[in-house]
């Protein structure tokens, strides 16, 4: 299994990019060398007349009955939290709510799962874009700092705790600059970029990385996400400095931007061509 990577797939969450990532197994999969072997959404209701009657997991906890080589989590960091570590006792595990990882214990529970049953934890890096040169750069001891900053309507958020309390006082408010981890429990589904960030630089972290979240009015259909990085100071007393800006396409209100489903599906197709290996790995 290990060798050939992972072709048993399942799909835990029905909302747009889940229905995306199903369509696209569906259709792809058997020239692919993929087969969707279950799909379960917390509103079981949600895939009727859409996903064949066969497909459907009605009981999360009883996936092994299903003999996935991945499952794949596009649901919420809630599963994550509460059976990300029972999932690596079946199979590997595509993570796409990686602000779960913001969660010191969640991420224990993860390493240890998944050392213990030699499957590993796949991250989909989203919508960040040069994670293989934030990765390098790490590991180099170049990173002195990272800054991510993520700008959308605020019809696009789904804010949680103290977050969900503040209002845009103008065209652009900050609603939070600081940790990613401050980030992570209190915004949840928007704060992934910033996670898939932060595990790309383990020298600085969930800690280290500062997140940024931005409510514009005049983003309607549209999220940016600016990475803004610098290297410590050279003989000249220069850094060296990247600031990148993607702008993704969205429909309003929408929490997934367009171009973020296709780089989700890549991931997918990339880790199945991945050993399984322990730890936790960006894909």
């Amino acid at each position: 299994m290990a060798d050939r990577g992972p072709r048993r797939v399942g799909v835990v969450g029905y909302g747009r990019l889940g229905r995306s990532l199903v369509s696209r197994l569906l259709a792809l999969g058997p020239e692919l060398g993929l087969e969707l072997v279950f799909v379960w959404n917390r509103d079981p209701g949600r895939m009727a007349g859409s996903v064949p009657p066969s497909l459907q997991l009605q009981n999360l906890a009883a996936l092994g009955e299903r003999h996935p080589d991945l499952v794949v989590e596009v649901a919420h960091p809630k599963i994550i939290h509460e059976s990300g570590a029972q999932i690596l006792r079946h199979a590997n595990l595509l993570v796409g709510s990686p602000s779960a990882l913001g969660d010191q214990t969640t991420e224990r529970q993860l390493l240890e799962a998944s050392n213990h049953w030699n499957h590993a934890v796949f991250v989909a890096r989203g919508a960040l874009w040069g994670t293989e040169d934030i990765k390098r750069l790490d590991a180099a001891g170049g990173l002195q700092s990272l800054r991510v900053t993520m700008a959308t309507h605020p019809d696009g958020f789904r804010l949680e705790g103290p977050l969900a309390e503040a209002h845009s006082t103008g065209c652009r408010t900050v609603l939070y600059e600081g940790p990613v981890r401050g980030l992570c429990p209190f915004a949840p589904r928007n704060s992934n970029t910033m996670a898939a960030a932060a595990l790309a630089a383990p020298s600085l972290g969930f800690d280290g990385v500062i997140g940024v979240l931005v409510a514009d009015l005049s983003l309607t259909d549209m999220h940016v996400v600016d990475v803004e990085l610098s290297g410590p100071p050279g003989p000249t007393g220069r850094s060296f400095a990247v600031h990148t800006r993607r702008e993704n396409p969205a429909e309003p209100g929408a929490v997934t931007g367009s171009a973020t489903v296709t780089a989700f599906w890549r991931s997918l197709l990339a880790c199945c061509q991945l050993p399984s290996r322990p730890g936790i790995h960006l894909c």
